[in-house]
C-alpha cells in the first residue's frame, strides 16, 4: 500500500488560492497624517517639502502635497485584519513554525490628501520543497491598494515560510 504524500498545503489554501479577500477601506488621507508620517520617517532630518509645504508642492510635477511612498493609511486599524488567519496555522510543530521570507512593494499612483484607499489581499501562490529545515512551504500573498478613482496605488507581495 502506497504511503500518502506528506504536504503542508492545507485544503483551506487550495480553496482560497487566487481568491481576493473582502475590501478594507481607509479613512480619508489627511494632510496632517501625511505630515506626521513624513516627520516620523525622516526624523531627525526635516522631511522633503513635497510632503508638508502646499505652496512648494504646487510647483512640482505632482501639483500638490503627496504622501511618502511608504505611507500606510491602514497603520492604526481599529480592528485587526484577519483575511489570512485561516491559512497560517498557530502553535508549534511540523508545518506550524514560520518566518517572514521578505516582501516586495511596487508603487504606482501617489496618495494625496483626501484619497480613500481600498485594500484587498489574496493567497497568490505557493511552492513546497525539501530544504535543510525539512519539508518547507513558501507562501506568497498579494495585497493591492487602489484609490477612489480606481488607480492602483501599491502592490505588496509577501513571502511566508512554513516548515
Amino acid at each position: 500500500m502506497a504511503q500518502a504524500q506528506q504536504t503542508l498545503v492545507s485544503p483551506a489554501m487550495i480553496e482560497s488560492k487566487g481568491v481576493w479577500s473582502r475590501e478594507h477601506v481607509s479613512p480619508p488621507v489627511s494632510r496632517s497624517d501625511i505630515r506626521k508620517w513624513a516627520i516620523a520617517v525622516y526624523w531627525p532630518q526635516t522631511p522633503p517639502r513635497l510632503f508638508w509645504d502646499e505652496e512648494y508642492a504646487r510647483t512640482t510635477r505632482w501639483g500638490g502635497i503627496i504622501a511618502p511612498q511608504d505611507f500606510n493609511p491602514f497603520a492604526w486599524p481599529i480592528k485587526a485584519d484577519t483575511a489570512l488567519a485561516p491559512l497560517i496555522p498557530s502553535g508549534s510543530g511540523k508545518g506550524k513554525r514560520g518566518m517572514n521570507g521578505g516582501q516586495t512593494d511596487t508603487y504606482f499612483a501617489p496618495m494625496r490628501p483626501g484619497d480613500v484607499i481600498s485594500s484587498r489581499t489574496r493567497l497568490r501562490d505557493w511552492n513546497e520543497r525539501e530544504t535543510r529545515l525539512g519539508l518547507t512551504l513558501f507562501m506568497y500573498t498579494e495585497t493591492e491598494w487602489w484609490n477612489q478613482d480606481h488607480q492602483l496605488v501599491k502592490r505588496h507581495i509577501q513571502n511566508f515560510i512554513r516548515y
